[in-house]
């Protein structure tokens, strides 16, 4: 098509003021224009503000002349949609970067701008901006990089920077103004200040993030300030993004924002005066969710489909089967032609508006601005194309934002032989079981929605069902197997394993019966049973050196995001099964308690060589020094259980005085404090694999309130001058989990100095009680079967162990069966408190499965603990679990000359 120079130039006189006052600001510029001269236009228009005294005029000059040529460029024909609004996304990164430049050298004027950076979302991220838009930024900031005076905090510099960028970007005078900037989107924006740190906006979005950021960040792009920061902030919550398993919740939570969208919207519900081209129904809005959710839906398996632009996102999905092309199709044409009629109620009068006018005459200006005769034209137009839209949209909604209808009829005579079947399998209500069922198949349960689905779990229902009515605790098994298919976004793999390998149906319902927390891994990650198939699932892992090999397999093909997901994968896959090994009773609890242990240990030096490997891209390594890591506690001591907690301190070998020597270089402390919140964040942080385990790290030098990492040099003074009694005792069952043999020899040398120091023993014994007597009040046992913290529990014994290894500077050992041997040993402790502590240890690690909420278990998990506890019944275990605690309680009042205190 013939661009139409006169008759654009014509239209925008007559039907938009703002683009007359431009043009007759602008007569070099609108003399390129009559002529069809567009490129030269543009470069004129980007050369505008060459000569202005500052940078503010000189951006507000360059953004009016821009908008004019690009709006005539437009209405003439000659300016496709997708080039008015990548130049207006340029022009919006040169304005923010030279705004962030200009505001650092405004307060310290020789500064090189850095550690300063915007991120773009929304459509400036997709470079799709409109013609008259707001740009919602995130502004992030490097304490240690950016510039500032002496007397400046970090913080208090990035909000200058931030207040005086917003004044350069919005602040309107006789030259114009540059870009109304929105920073609302920015993390828990009703509290936080303009600009936040980098380390700050990881934690947010590594852990409290919402399901609409998510969908944000599909279009997140580093725009402006240190852009190569932003490259990488955005490569380390890629993970939080772009999940690879199925989050249907997430997908639910923006049909429900859509919903409410819709619900409030004021406007006119179809097309007419003042209808919402953005936000009513078939609206630009409804386009961009389509796309989005489809996105979030597949794009975590599938990078290929992580795409900013609307169009290309909807092309890329149709290529991959994932949507209908004539649906891409016909979005994507109606997505072009809503924005080009968005841009023209913009140029009227420079307003971010998208609604259309409620005065007849201005809507017919609209329409002619258009080329259009007049509004009824446009409203025509715009009603066929928002049904289009609309429509499909209703169909999205309907399948992920609201619950589709429950009731599917079962044909009579199919629900009587079903009612007969589970009678004759001895279920209470044969009856009320049939509707369940008939219930599962209806749609509810995305599991069950497709014919593959359906057909599948025909082919399991008997045995199924059979299994089930068999099952330990038939009802709990039935509650937990529906709420894993409930849980699930596909069963028909498992449906086909159970098919293919009956007996796993017996093995799942005593899972789904006795262990809750394995239920729940299975709700999230039904093939964790694929394993179960081979005879070497219930072997036991090898050394951690074995486990952190099988743990980096393949790492090599992985990016950092996929690194994090394979190792929870499979350390979700070695958990499951020590889980299964140890309800099936073929394994000691001591056992499957070291191997959790030493599955953690591997963990840990996998992912801490991953996240050191990312973090030195940036900012490379401090020659001589590296990040030790101990663990403290059940990890310390080699023992954990399904729900422990990995209590670690962070150390750095080395002095405090260098620096990395990577691109951006800082120094040695701020280095290895940065790098142990990576590793932690490695450790914890959920991925689209789920989480990993909860880290925890109080027990380093001054509490939550000291640094994460300190050298060696200084946790070996802080212990010797300023610990206390308490953290003394915790150092007893410490040990070096990440860094060298040297290391390890050095920090050995210190924790013996320490935990043999000379001690006031009267001093110790008040200080050991008084901690004892602290615990009890505030942490008192849960129940009779609590027996951790119950007075005679476990914690009593690492109280006894850990004040003779204080007084005694004996039986110094992390692994406290070592420990209790060493001093049983030196004629300190009495031999029957090392199986007493056995049995109160198996029965923790065992519990921590079969009855997790501390509550009396139902028979059949009673029996399992009674077994892993090497009891015939569970009335053995109770007295056997009676008697240990009755010897811990007398080696309390022995070693400490006092009567131990009862519960509360």
């Amino acid at each position: 098509m013939t661009a139409d120079w006169t008759g654009a130039l014509t239209r925008a006189r007559d039907n938009a003021p703002f683009l007359c006052r431009g043009l007759d600001r602008l007569p070099a510029l609108e003399a390129l224009l009559g002529e069809g001269r567009i490129e030269e236009a543009l470069a004129w228009a980007r050369a505008a503000g060459n000569s202005a005294p500052d940078v503010p005029t000189a951006l507000r000059r360059e953004k009016l002349a821009l908008a004019i040529a690009l709006a005539i460029g437009d209405l003439a024909g000659a300016l496709p949609l997708l080039q008015v609004t990548r130049e207006l996304s340029d022009f919006a990164d040169r304005a923010l970067d030279a705004a962030i430049a200009d505001a650092i050298r405004a307060r310290v004027p020789d500064a090189e701008p850095a550690g300063f950076l915007a991120l773009a979302l929304g459509k400036h991220g997709a470079q799709e901006l409109n013609y008259s838009s707001d740009i919602d930024p995130i502004l992030l900031y490097d304490p240690a990089l950016l510039p500032r005076r002496s007397r400046d905090e970090p913080g208090e510099a990035a909000q200058r920077v931030a207040r005086t960028l917003m004044q350069t970007m919005s602040h309107v005078d006789a030259e114009g103004y540059v870009f109304r900037v929105d920073l609302r989107l920015r993390p828990a924006a009703e509290v936080s200040p303009l600009a936040i740190p980098v380390e700050g906006a990881l934690t947010h979005y590594e852990s409290s993030a919402l399901a609409w950021e998510r969908a944000a960040f599909i279009r997140a792009r580093a725009c402006a300030g240190d852009v190569a920061a932003g490259e990488a902030f955005l490569a380390a919550i890629r993970p939080f993004v772009w999940r690879k398993s199925l989050d249907f919740g997430a997908i639910a939570e923006i049909g429900r924002l859509t919903q409410r969208i819709r619900a409030s919207h004021a406007g006119a519900a179809r097309p007419g005066p003042g209808f919402d081209l953005k936000k009513g129904r078939g609206g630009i809005r409804e386009v961009e969710f389509y796309s989005q959710t489809h996105q979030l839906i597949h794009g975590g398996r599938n990078p290929a489909l992580r795409l900013r632009g609307t169009r290309a996102s909807l092309d890329a999905l149709a290529g991959a089967g994932l949507i209908d092309p004539l649906d891409a199709h016909v979005l994507g044409e109606s997505y072009d032609r809503l924005r080009a009629i968005e841009h023209r109620l913009q140029m009227v009068a420079d307003q971010q508006t998208h609604a259309l006018p409620a005065d007849p005459a201005a809507l017919d200006a609209v329409a002619r601005l258009d080329g259009l005769p007049d509004g009824a034209a446009l409203v025509a137009e715009l009603a066929g194309i928002t049904e289009a839209v609309g429509s499909r949209y209703d169909c999205l909604i309907a399948q992920h934002g609201a619950e589709p209808g429950s009731g599917v009829t079962v044909p009579a005579a199919e629900g009587a032989a079903l009612e007969a079947e589970l009678a004759g399998l001895g279920f209470a209500d044969p009856a009320a079981l049939t509707a369940r069922i008939a219930g599962w198949q209806s749609g509810k349960l995305r599991a069950l929605r497709s014919d593959a689905a359906r057909t599948a779990f025909e082919a399991i229902r008997q045995p199924l069902m059979g299994g089930l009515a068999a099952a330990p605790e038939p009802e709990r098994a039935l509650l937990r197997w529906e709420q894993l298919l409930a849980g699930l976004p596909s069963a028909v793999n498992l449906f086909r394993l159970l098919e293919a390998r009956p007996a796993l149906i017996d093995l799942l319902v005593r899972i789904l019966s006795l262990a809750p927390p394995l239920a729940d891994a299975l709700a999230r990650r039904a093939d964790l049973l694929d394993p179960l198939i081979d005879a070497s699932a219930f072997d036991l892992p090898g050394t951690v050196e074995d486990l952190a090999a099988q743990l980096a397999l393949g790492e090599e093909e992985d990016d950092y995001e996929g690194r994090l997901d394979r190792v929870r994968r499979t350390v979700g896959e070695q958990r499951f099964l020590l889980g299964v090994q140890l309800i099936e009773g073929v394994r000691d609890p001591l056992e499957i308690g070291a191997a959790l242990s030493r599955v953690a240990e591997a963990a840990l030096a996998v992912l801490a060589k991953a996240a050191e490997a990312e973090f030195a891209r940036v900012h490379g390594h401090v020659p001589g020094s590296r990040l030790l890591a101990m663990g403290y506690g059940r990890l310390g001591g080699g023992v954990l259980t399904h729900a422990s907690d990995l209590d670690l301190v962070f150390l750095f070998s080395g002095g405090t005085d260098g620096e990395s020597d990577g691109a951006r270089p800082i120094g040695t402390t701020l280095y290895f404090n940065r790098l142990a919140q990576r590793v932690t964040g490695a450790l914890s942080v959920p991925t689209a694999e789920g989480a990993l385990y909860e880290v925890d790290t109080r027990l380093r030098p001054s509490g939550a309130q000291g640094p994460l990492a300190v050298s060696l040099d200084s946790f070996a003074r802080y212990q010797r001058e300023s610990a206390w009694t308490w953290e003394h005792m915790a150092l007893a069952r410490a040990r070096l989990l990440l860094g060298t043999p040297e290391d390890r020899a050095a920090l050995d040398e210190i924790v013996q100095g320490v935990l043999t120091m000379p001690r006031d023993p009267e001093k110790l014994r008040e200080d050991v009680l008084a901690m004892r007597a602290e615990m009890a009040r505030h942490k008192p046992a849960k129940g009779p079967l609590d027996v951790k913290l119950a007075r005679g529990g476990l914690v009593d014994v690492e109280f006894i162990t850990h004040y003779l290894q204080l007084r005694e500077g004996r039986g110094l050992a992390p692994h406290l069966p070592t420990a209790l041997a060493r001093l049983v040993e030196a004629g300190l402790l009495p031999e029957a408190i090392r199986p007493g502590h056995a049995r109160l240890a198996r029965f923790l690690i065992a519990a921590r499965l079969l009855a997790p909420d501390g509550a009396l278990p139902p028979p059949a998990a009673r029996a399992v603990l009674a077994k892993a506890c090497q009891c015939d019944d569970w009335d053995e275990l109770v007295e056997a679990l009676a008697q240990a605690r009755r010897t811990v309680t007398a080696t309390w009042a022995d070693v400490f000359g006092t009567p131990m205190e009862s519960d509360r």
